[in-house]
């Protein structure tokens, strides 16, 4: 069994779970709780009704009914959900889950207007970016079935770094504009006597930027306190070009790695160490990964502004890597941009022995609500 981020596990116990990394232990994978069964639930399947849940009411519901669940780790050293292998009932992938939904429309359309929404964006990525289907995907909650048809957003996948650059590229250029596509398809033909047929459909998609009442709905959506305000969200977000609209529904375009792009094995000699709460004001050095899971920036010229009760400032004053685990300070900031940051640090011990490399990192995204840590600008321009 394998899997990376952006899959969903449905387990034994009814429950579904996101995984949020591509490396996990040898006894389960590292995931969050996101649908539980519940009578009174807002989403159905199979007959049966489903709740979404909060990282609080995961954590409360696992402790109260499945605290097998929930682990604490020796590499990360603080309390992780996790599905024990022996729980897996089904592993669901976004790259399979899409081609499943283009081969059941092709068979016999639905007329499910989320369905086609989700389809125009893939045909719009294959052949305006020149991205091959099999690099693309859906999560979110069209995944496990359990999307609600009439406010559901889309979580679109695009593995592999440099796909997904030249999604959000691609995006950018055609932002706003309507775009003729035409879809041949080819009709297999088993008597090779005659000519292989072919059927030509043409497709008029346009994919907006967010505008108006929408940032209310992203807004509220993502930020859970204050570190951000509604103003500064939409600059940012609008700046990234990763996220928009079609047809009055809400798209993300998200990163997942490619298999050979994902490097090392969990734990090994790794281990991390909590320093303290801090935040920080430093200078994005490399940001080639910031729309991955986790997002993460290399940074350089660090300068400590504030460190919490128990915090360690010399070990602080180390840190070279911001690593995010929340969507919203994906793409944050590019190269030479000075940042603030705030969140939890964390001291990356690797190897031993003679042969041990010591690092620092900051944590934005502790939990999914990223309360109380952010990476913003120093200067918004």
């Amino acid at each position: 069994m394998k899997v990376r981020t952006r899959d969903f596990i449905y387990t034994k116990d009814d429950l579904f779970f996101a995984s949020t990394n591509y490396i996990h232990p040898e006894d389960r994978f590292i995931s969050f709780l996101r649908y539980i069964p519940n009578e009174n639930g807002d989403r159905t399947k199979n007959g049966k009704k489903y709740s979404k849940v909060t990282s609080e009411e995961a954590y409360d519901y696992l402790r109260k009914n499945h605290p097998e669940y929930l682990y604490f780790c020796d590499i990360s050293q603080v309390e992780m959900m996790g599905v024990p292998k022996n729980k897996v009932q089904e592993i669901i992938k976004p790259e399979e889950r899409l081609s499943e939904i283009m081969n059941d429309e092709k068979e016999r359309s639905s007329n499910n207007q989320l369905i086609d929404k989700l389809l125009k964006i893939a045909d719009f990525f294959h052949y305006k970016a020149g991205i091959n289907y099999k690099n693309l995907g859906i999560s979110g909650s069209i995944l496990p079935k359990l999307q609600k048809d009439t406010v559901s957003d889309i979580d679109f996948v695009v593995y592999g770094l440099e796909n997904h650059r030249k999604a959000m590229e691609t995006f950018k250029k055609f932002k706003g504009k309507e775009v003729e596509i035409n879809k041949i398809e080819v009709i297999n033909n088993e008597n090779k006597k005659f000519k292989t047929n072919k059927k030509s459909e043409i497709k008029k998609i346009t994919l907006s930027p967010i505008k108006d009442e929408y940032w209310e709905k992203v807004y509220n959506k993502r930020m859970k306190d204050s570190s951000l305000t509604k103003e500064e969200f939409c600059w940012y977000e609008d700046r990234k070009n990763n996220r928009g609209i079609i047809e009055g529904t809400l798209f993300d375009i998200l990163a997942t790695r490619n298999w050979d792009e994902i490097e090392g094995e969990w734990g090994g000699d790794t281990r991390y160490e909590p320093v303290g709460i801090a935040k920080v004001e430093t200078v994005v050095e490399n940001a080639i990964a910031s729309f991955d899971n986790p997002a993460t920036y290399k940074v350089k010229d660090l300068k400590v502004l504030k460190v919490d009760k128990g915090g360690n400032e010399k070990l602080i004053n180390k840190v070279n890597e911001i690593s995010s685990f929340t969507h919203t300070y994906a793409g944050q900031a590019i190269e030479n941009e000075k940042i603030i940051a705030k969140g939890k640090v964390e001291r990356v011990l690797k190897g031993k022995g003679q042969n041990k490399e010591e690092s620092y990192r900051l944590i934005v995204g502790t939990t999914r609500e990223s309360i109380n840590e952010y990476i913003k600008l120093k200067n918004i321009p």
